[in-house]
């Protein structure tokens, strides 16, 4: 292709992967704002700069990429991920988090973490997050990174029984920042230098 290399990722029809449950998790979106706040206060001036990293996941649906979703309540979507523990790499991180919310056990060690696609940065405490950290800011309180996971043609998703893994367009995600909030709206930006292949599994 002119203009230069494309990557070519490979993704596998949505009817390829079984989806079961398992017990419900422990989820931190039930806390009111203020108590959030002090929350994220007392970590900060505990640990430092929260590093959290989320996985990006796709699958084929009607010849179309969908992006999977954790949704909780009916109204809030995530990608799958969480913050990392004192001393963890943040390649252990996601494949913990990934095994804690998508597997049956925490000691699945099969997901394939590839490159680092995006940083999101948080200055202060406050909801507002930005794909830049501003010259003026010295101490962030947050950065989010979001890594490629690339998914084996099939698997099992085991995931807790009060969160829903669904599988959402690209197009129906790209710069929808009302639905799904600014990082999972930029995924499809993100992926642009990427070109996807479906591979005949049959």
């Amino acid at each position: 292709m002119a203009g230069g290399n494309v990557d070519v990722l490979d993704i596998y029809p949505l009817n390829h992967y079984y989806f079961g449950s398992k017990e419900s998790l422990p989820l931190k979106e039930e806390e009111t704002l203020d108590h959030r706040i002090q929350r994220l206060k007392f970590n900060y001036n505990t640990h430092g700069i929260r590093t959290c990293v989320q996985a990006v996941l796709l699958v084929d649906l009607f010849k179309h990429p969908h992006l999977l979703l954790l949704q909780v309540r009916h109204s809030m979507y995530k990608l799958p991920g969480g913050r990392l523990r004192p001393g963890e790499s943040e390649i252990e991180c996601l494949r913990r988090k990934l095994s804690s919310k998508l597997s049956m056990s925490e000691e699945d060690d099969r997901w394939e973490v590839g490159e680092c696609l995006g940083m999101w940065w948080r200055p202060d405490f406050e909801t507002l997050i930005y794909p830049f950290l501003p010259p003026n800011i010295k101490r962030p309180k947050e950065c989010t990174k979001l890594f490629l996971v690339r998914l084996p043609e099939s698997c099992k998703f085991i995931v807790p029984k009060n969160l829903k893994l669904i599988a959402v367009p690209l197009c129906q995600v790209h710069e929808n920042f009302k639905t799904y909030g600014p990082i999972i709206a930029g995924v499809p930006q993100l992926l642009s230098k990427f070109s996807y292949n479906a591979p005949d599994t049959d």
